[in-house]
């Protein structure tokens, strides 16, 4: 009987929670109808770059392996998209595949990119790990800028429009309910699909025996080895994971962009990704979802509203930019984040539990 009472009590607070997920959803759903095209390419933005965290996440939050290379495997996931899919009309390499599989090349690419990689990144931890990792973006950007047949050079490549099931992701428009629908709006279904896919892939794999191995791991590499965990293994696997969440990001973003520019993956990128974790909260999916949309739609909306706030100029204008601004914010945040708040931001969405919600003959076991 006294089980009965807790399990009760958390079916009911479990009820709410689910109606709350579906009116969130039906809300995301409804989005496209009603927003400009601004904001849903903010919110595509903030899906690729919550994407991308959750791939870091698995790999320095829940493993404990610092990587200053993921803007590389976002940079291989979007040029090879271009590349397969390219149809070398503009003069640049190009496969002509259909948007779809170049796509998932792009992904896999990414993944063998990291695969590459992953030996050095069984090894290594720690800062050793960090400043091989930050090499690739050194060697990425001298590729990006000097292969000019592949990625068009300092002024980038048109990204060629997905191709789905008979459905052009470009802004050719569709009637939708009497909405017309261009490609921010056909490509925030497929973000949010993405998306939903990646989350409830990393719970997965968080919340089961990779999960526990990847955090005994972070917790304490000696024990995970001598309980039978292979580490340098274990460690590989998280990088490749880690690569296919940055590639499938990049890919997203480039259809968003429509135009794919080697300055943008520099190791800039690379900081923000850690600040997003950092900020959003290190080895929760959750907090890799919050911590991408705060991180990337902070300058978006500095630069959208420029006008109305002290100090925050347009560019060029003199004064300080929205983008120097954001950095500046998210700078303090992750400072406010490490003293105050070691959890992340979804510390403060956490329900605390009660004393009640434990059983009354409980054995005295902590955990």
């Amino acid at each position: 009987m006294s089980d009965a009472l807790p399990r009760r009590g958390a079916a009911v607070l479990a009820r709410p929670r689910a109606y709350g997920w579906a009116a969130a959803g039906l809300v995301l759903v409804a989005l496209p109808f009603y927003l400009d095209r601004f904001w849903l390419q903010a919110g595509l933005f903030a899906m690729a770059a919550a994407i991308g965290a959750l791939g870091i996440n698995l790999l320095t939050g829940a493993t404990g392996q610092l990587s200053m290379g993921h803007a590389f495997f976002l940079a291989v996931g979007a040029y090879g998209y271009c590349a397969f899919a390219g149809d070398g009309a503009d003069g640049l390499t190009g496969l002509g595949l259909p948007g779809w599989l170049a796509a998932a090349l792009a992904v896999a690419l990414a993944g063998a990119a990291g695969g590459v990689f992953s030996p050095i990144a069984g090894r290594l931890r720690g800062a050793y790990l960090g400043i091989a990792t930050l090499a690739l973006i050194f060697i990425g950007q001298h590729v990006l800028f000097n292969a000019h047949d592949l990625t068009g050079g300092f002024n980038g490549r048109a990204v060629p429009p997905l191709d789905l099931f008979g459905l052009t992701f470009d802004d050719g428009e569709l009637l939708v309910a009497q909405v017309p629908f261009g490609s921010a709006e056909k490509l925030w279904y497929l973000g949010l699909l993405l998306l939903l896919a990646g989350v409830l892939f990393a719970r997965g794999v968080l919340r089961g025996r990779p999960g526990r191995a990847m955090n005994a791991i972070r917790d304490h590499r000696i024990a995970a080895g001598v309980m039978g965990v292979p580490v340098a293994r274990h460690r590989a696997a998280v990088f490749v994971l880690s690569s296919m969440y940055a590639g499938l990001a990049g890919v997203l973003l480039a259809l968003v962009f429509q135009r794919t520019v080697p300055e943008y993956f520099g190791m800039l990128l690379s900081l923000e990704y850690l600040a997003m974790i950092v900020i959003g909260g290190l080895g929760s999916v959750a907090g890799a979802v919050v911590g991408g949309v705060f991180v990337s739609l902070l300058p978006q909306l500095l630069n959208r509203y420029s006008d109305a706030l002290p100090l925050v100029s347009a560019p060029g204008t003199g004064g300080i930019t929205p983008g120097e601004a954001s950095r500046y914010l998210y700078g303090a945040a992750v400072v406010a984040v490490v003293l105050f708040l070691p959890g992340g931001l979804v510390r403060l969405a956490a329900r605390p539990r009660g004393r009640t919600a434990r059983p009354s003959h409980s054995s005295g076991e902590e955990r």
